[in-house]
């Protein structure tokens, strides 16, 4: 049984030995993914086709819609997986602890190209593991200023990528929430574990609420442990909304930081589209899954022959906007129709 596929079977078996309720959408991801992943090395003896190596600091199902952009690209450059090319995926799950030993992994086994996403702890474990091997990269901020490439229109060397982009944009996620609530006199902001932009997002959070005249309340969540501690605080800072800040960690949890928000009945905003499909109250920021099939076409053009340092370091230029009417309303906000008429999508 493939590695992948095996470990499937495991985490399926887990979820009923915990009892826990596993959604039909969380079942066909897993047969998704395991359906995927094929048994390389047969692939690789019957035929010449490349092998793509997948890291990512994340898990399989929450990296579902995204893994489904990337597909998107790679078909759009005339790769199709398990036909003339196939992807061995290397999932942290949250522990970037194993990104190094994961990355190398990938590397000793001939990869013809590393795609390194879920935040720049994977980008730096994928640089440190190889200066020949092309890796295309997702980042959530400037990947000159951290000494990931030498600049984003020649990245140098042998790493491009895609930056989301969403680092600096936590004053304006404040702003909008606190559109949708304008009452709000004091707003948490929730940061997490990976730290690299901690700094450069929490001042513009501070620049943002000094210009509302709003109490920031930030808060800290380093583990999935930390997260009801978390919200126990917003509630005793009497903050009245969250700011869920770009974090990696953070989209790996998705559904708890969402089912926190409802029980605790605290309007939050989100960086992806993807919380609130799946009952957060808003999000602004990039469109994931076309960032995704962006990565798929740099490593479709990589494979036919495209030097990564040449190839300019990608960044969004459109920011989607998307309210949760449903939520609102189980949350007791009425959001103001100015609002509502600038959102990019209004989910009922």
């Amino acid at each position: 049984m493939p590695h992948n596929a095996g470990r499937m079977l495991v985490i399926a078996a887990a979820a009923r030995g915990r009892g826990d309720s596993v959604k039909r959408r969380d079942c066909i991801a897993l047969l998704g993914i395991a359906a995927i992943a094929r048994p390389i090395a047969a692939l690789s003896q019957t035929s010449a086709i490349p092998v793509i190596g997948f890291l990512c600091s994340a898990s399989p199902i929450p990296w579902a819609p995204y893994l489904a952009g990337f597909r998107k690209g790679l078909i759009e450059t005339g790769y199709v997986e398990g036909t003339n090319v196939a992807i061995e995926f290397r999932w942290a799950e949250g522990r970037f602890d194993r990104l190094p030993e994961l990355a190398q992994d990938l590397v000793r086994r001939g990869v013809a190209v590393l795609v390194a996403t879920g935040g720049e702890p994977a980008a730096f474990a994928a640089k440190a593991a190889t200066a020949t091997v092309p890796i295309v990269f997702s980042v959530g901020g400037d990947p000159a200023t951290i000494g990931l490439v030498e600049s984003l229109r020649r990245p140098g060397g042998n790493l491009t990528g895609v930056s989301i982009f969403t680092v600096l944009l936590e004053g304006k996620r404040l702003g909008l929430l606190h559109e949708a609530i304008p009452a709000a006199a004091a707003i948490a902001i929730l940061i997490g574990p990976t730290g690299r932009y901690a700094d450069a997002l929490l001042k513009d959070a501070e620049e943002g609420a000094r210009r509302m005249g709003v109490r920031l309340v930030p808060i800290s969540a380093k583990t999935e442990g930390d997260f009801e501690t978390a919200f126990a605080m917003l509630i005793q800072q009497r903050a009245e909304a969250l700011v869920v800040s770009n974090d990696p960690f953070f989209n790996n949890h998705r559904d708890r930081l969402v089912a926190l928000s409802a029980r605790f009945k605290v309007p939050a905003i989100y960086e992806f589209r993807e919380f609130a499909a799946a009952g957060g109250f808003m999000s602004y920021g990039t469109n994931l899954p076309d960032a995704y099939r962006q990565i798929g076409v740099y490593t479709g053009r990589i494979l036919k022959g495209a030097k990564p340092g040449d190839l300019p370091v990608l960044q969004p230029t459109r920011f989607e906007l998307v309210l949760n009417l449903k939520t609102a309303k189980a949350l007791g906000v009425s959001i103001p129709q100015a609002l509502l008429l600038r959102a990019d999508e209004v989910i009922q």
